[in-house]
């Protein structure tokens, strides 16, 4: 009797190991926050054995912005780059940047935001609820920076590695009550007007239940349309569509230089006598961070530094160009627990498998990075930047 009772149980635990993947596997949402628990568990260990080199630049002496870049890292708090410094030797991208600040994250309505709250303050400049898309606490849909951007003649931008229609992409040019009608917020790209939007989520896209192509729609309007990475440099005019994956790509360490080649042509074909803004994001920092992975996390930061790289030399050399970089909120209740930056090695501990309610970091390079010092809200961001825009010629 004890031995089939025994038996039993192992099949039960079996059953819901196999249900727990299945529902795993199944659940395509992003919304990683659902599955906090604050319970801590043992750290994880990443070394680094090569480094990347890292860029040096000067700052800039005039005063005029023409274009405005601005970088999100999806999750990337003041922990994920203090553990990134480390693993890279003493040494980031980041460290280039002229003026320094920190952005309060909470919500109308929650102390810790989500992605949508976060990216509708930075992109919209208003603090919202929880989940909402481009609109403010009570439901109005909120103009972007990005729409301001094309009002002013301006040429615009969406570069992410994540689903094209995820929260931050999408908080730029879409109005939602919440962030979970994945399809609806895609076909918002049809008469976005945006000259270069790239990254993943075609599963969105075509195959429709409501039976539209979307790709074809925007072929239709004039977009150039591309789902191969290898076609991204023989790009010579937009607008564009990049679509590289079903859902978000793959790793960093798997998918290549997709993000830093989609910045830097995107910059290429968005450069005109009026000025552009794009918004580039890391955006699986924060799905790693989700899932305890510190070496897949830090990866996905390199890969967004490696891009800040290449973006930071560009903006050197053209003098007129203001790149801010920042994060919508941090992920995973990272802790640096110990290391070693001679042998670059982190060991961590998670206390959270959602995000945290701790300060993010906000960088800024070129002219008016003075505007973006000191300690303020994630909305201050956003109305930084309009203003900025407003007071083009």
């Amino acid at each position: 009797m004890k031995k089939i009772f025994l038996l039993l149980s192992a099949l039960m635990l079996l059953g819901t190991g196999l249900m727990a993947q299945t529902a795993e596997e199944l659940d395509k949402s992003r919304d990683r926050s659902k599955y906090a628990n604050d319970s801590f568990k043992d750290g994880e260990t990443y070394t680094v054995t090569t480094p990347y080199e890292t860029v040096t630049v000067a700052p800039v002496k005039g005063k005029k912005v023409k274009n405005i870049i601005l970088m999100i890292g999806d999750g990337m708090g003041v922990e994920q780059v203090s553990c990134g410094w480390v693993l890279n030797g003493g040494h980031l991208n980041m460290d280039n940047m002229q003026a320094c600040g920190y952005s309060r994250t909470w919500t109308y309505d929650k102390l810790v935001t989500d992605s949508g709250a976060g990216g509708t303050s930075i992109a919209c400049g208003v603090k919202t609820k929880y989940a909402r898309i481009g609109q403010d606490a009570e439901g109005n849909p909120v103009k972007s920076v990005l729409r301001y951007a094309q009002d002013k003649g301006m040429k615009t931008g969406l570069a992410v590695t994540c689903r094209i229609n995820d929260c931050t992409p999408v908080d730029f040019i879409a109005h939602a009550v919440n962030r979970k009608d994945e399809p609806a917020l895609a076909a918002e790209y049809v008469n976005c007007g945006v000259d270069w939007i790239s990254g993943g989520g075609i599963e969105f896209w075509r195959n429709r239940e409501d039976g539209r192509d979307l790709v074809k729609e925007m072929v239709d309007k004039g977009y150039t349309f591309i789902d191969d990475p290898k076609d991204i440099q023989g790009l010579t005019k937009g607008p564009v569509v990049g679509l590289f994956a079903p859902l978000e790509m793959e790793p960093a360490l798997d998918r290549g230089p997709v993000l830093e080649d989609c910045a830097t042509k995107a910059i290429e074909l968005l450069d005109n006598k009026k000025g552009f803004f794009l918004m580039i994001e890391g955006s699986s920092i924060d799905d790693w961070c989700h899932r305890h992975k510190v070496g897949y996390s830090m990866e996905e930061l390199f890969d967004f530094d490696r891009t800040i790289g290449k973006v930071l030399k560009w903006a050197e050399q053209d003098g007129e160009t203001l790149v801010i970089v920042t994060a919508d909120h941090a992920t995973g209740g990272l802790t640096l627990i110990k290391g070693s930056i001679d042998e670059r090695t982190v060991n961590v501990h998670f206390s959270t498998k959602g995000h945290n309610g701790i300060i993010v970091p906000v960088f800024a390079y070129g002219p008016h990075a003075e505007d973006f010092i000191g300690v303020y809200e994630n909305a201050e961001i956003g109305r930084r930047i309009r203003n900025i825009i407003l007071k083009k010629k």
